[in-house]
């Protein structure tokens, strides 16, 4: 099993919840709208034997006429079109904005694998957190797969679990090869420093089952030797407890 970050960059976002890119060798956060935050945007791409997963799309965000996701896939030797499934934890909009362009989907082959009660739920709720037009593509779409229970496993290798906390029916996944296993938080579990200390984010649905999942999932990675991946920590996007 090989594990690949697949960084979009950094990003404000204040209360409108548009993301503007942020170069810190040229911007300065200060100036951007008051109460902006600093953020990493980074999907993985995960390649085993048989499959290749990404695990959620990223902003969407183009670079030089290109998708910066599929840049990023390229430099690695993997093309579009081989990612075979991708894995969403939610639909918010830096999560599922790489589904798809124009009414095409980003990973033509891939089969989309969704929680049925976050499509439902981001379907009602919309804006300003999430951006229907980015998603709708997979209504009722074949290459969608709509997960019905909270949860299971998607096959041998795939396990997801609903944990709500971040938006009411986000879930996190585990992959397993072998003897190892890589887990994604997603938005609930998204840096290091939050594993390591209580912290509640003002962005979440509930912090406190937020805070609750993150212990557990401390504790179970370090007994049982998981990789922990981080969507939003460029800096560490990959860490495994000694």
């Amino acid at each position: 099993m090989k594990v690949y970050p697949l960084s979009e960059g950094m990003f404000t976002i204040d209360g409108t919840k548009e993301f503007v890119p942020f170069d810190p060798d040229k911007d300065v956060l200060q100036e951007r709208p008051r109460g902006s935050l600093l953020v990493e945007i980074q999907p993985f791409v995960v390649v085993l034997d048989n499959d290749v997963l990404l695990l959620d799309t990223g902003l969407g965000f183009y670079n030089s006429e290109e998708l910066q996701i599929h840049q990023n896939l390229k430099k690695l030797g993997i093309e579009p079109e081989q990612v075979t499934k991708v894995l969403l934890s939610h639909l918010h909009k830096d999560h599922a904005g790489g589904i798809q362009n124009n009414g095409v989907l980003n990973f033509p082959n891939a089969q989309y694998f969704v929680l049925k009660r976050e499509l439902d739920f981001a379907l009602e709720k919309g804006a300003p957190s999430y951006d229907v037009n980015e998603f709708s593509i997979l209504v009722d779409h074949p290459q969608l797969t709509l997960l019905e229970s909270d949860t299971g496993n998607i096959n041998e290798n795939i396990r997801y679990e609903m944990n709500g906390g971040h938006c009411p029916y986000h879930i996190s996944f585990w992959i397993t090869f072998g003897s190892e296993t890589v887990f994604f938080g997603g938005d609930v579990a998204p840096q290091l420093q939050q594993m390591r200390y209580k912290y509640m984010a003002k962005y979440d649905f509930d912090g406190r089952k937020s805070i609750e999942w993150r212990e557990k999932w401390w504790t179970e990675g370090r007994e049982e030797g998981w990789q922990f991946l981080f969507y939003h920590d460029i800096k560490t996007p990959i860490f495994k407890q000694d």
